[in-house]
């Protein structure tokens, strides 16, 4: 037999076993929606009453972490890495069996998860030693106190497409600079697990195309640029609209005396502006904001939601988001763009 021939056996031999692992490791990820609130029906492997599933990084993990901090549950943590934090673990064996939307936030309570965000703020809530901490006591305020947390929710697959419905659509936007000085330190391989086993391709395409182009070239792609500047002009609305109601209550929250989940909700998006580097532009114009932003700043369920899980690729996106802004070239004209 030639070497040619060979050569081609062997290629033919690879290709069927490269195509049989991607197939059974396909049927091993397999992938599917969770309906919110609590599944008493699954049993998860668990040590605390109480034990949270999260990202450092997550919008709706810091929101869950500072809901579970004011209401006082103590709980055990699982990070779980998402390719903005270095891997799709979200994707591996061992936390589908917790959740197979392989999504976080997941709250598992005496072995049973609690899916969905919203749903596991009203859970904690009830299930704390303090149910009426967070959530207004009157139906007219806890009205109020929902129309405010839709307005600062992430929904969608695509939520770049609702700006106008929430402040949370607007934030993958003005994350996209960051995204772009993180992804940086991810190899390119754990990006391509994303392409082959996550049910939406369009996040690690997008990925790719950041570290593709790193971050001085970022603000000069034009879809970039378009969504920046779309995104901006909506959450620019969202925060006077904000502002306006927080002097309607009289504050110093957004429903009046009390703190609630709507807050916590706003919390969270203030925060990512700050990571992104936004607040000069988007923040510090509307004092009332920079004074409820300082007001959330100081509790101490702040402290231990955001500051102490400032994961280092997030730090160093930021500082590297900064450094290229002062250097004045097309990511500093887009960031100044409706200044």
């Amino acid at each position: 037999m030639s070497g040619a021939v060979v050569t081609g056996v062997a290629a033919l031999g690879a290709t069927a076993c490269a195509v049989a692992w991607y197939r059974r490791e396909l049927g091993l990820r397999r992938t599917h929606a969770m309906a919110g609130g609590l599944h008493a029906d699954r049993t998860v492997p668990h040590r605390a009453a109480f034990e949270l599933y999260h990202n450092d990084f997550s919008l709706c993990s810091k929101k869950i972490r500072m809901c579970l901090a004011e209401l006082g549950i103590e709980h055990a943590s699982h990070h779980v890495d998402l390719i903005e934090t270095g891997s799709y673990e979200t994707l591996s064996r061992h936390f589908l069996a917790v959740n197979p939307a392989a999504l976080v936030p997941v709250l598992v309570h005496d072995g049973h998860p609690v899916y969905e965000s919203h749903d596991i703020l009203l859970y904690a809530a009830r299930h704390s030693a303090t149910p009426d901490a967070l959530v207004p006591s009157d139906e007219p305020t806890r009205t109020l106190m929902q129309q405010w947390i839709d307005r600062s929710s992430l929904t969608g697959d695509d939520p770049t497409q609702a700006l106008a419905a929430s402040a949370g659509n607007c934030v993958p936007g003005l994350t996209v600079p960051l995204f772009a000085a993180m992804i940086r330190d991810i190899p390119t391989h754990r990006i391509v697990e994303g392409l082959l086993f996550h049910r939406l391709k369009q996040r690690p395409v997008v990925f790719l195309v950041l570290k593709a182009a790193g971050l001085a070239r970022v603000a000069s792609l034009p879809p970039v640029r378009k969504t920046v500047v779309a995104s901006r002009r909506q959450m620019s609305l969202h925060l006077d609209a904000l502002a306006a109601q927080l002097e309607a209550s009289g504050g110093p929250w957004i429903t009046g005396a009390q703190l609630t989940l709507a807050d916590v909700s706003w919390a969270v998006i203030l925060e990512r502006l700050r990571e992104a580097d936004w607040v000069a532009e988007l923040v510090a114009p509307r004092p009332a904001v920079s004074a409820y932003w300082k007001r959330l700043r100081a509790r101490p369920s702040y402290v231990a939601a955001m500051d102490e899980h400032r994961h280092p690729l997030v730090r160093r996106g930021t500082e590297r988001i900064v450094a290229e802004k002062a250097r004045r070239g097309s990511l500093a004209e887009l960031y100044a763009a409706e200044r």
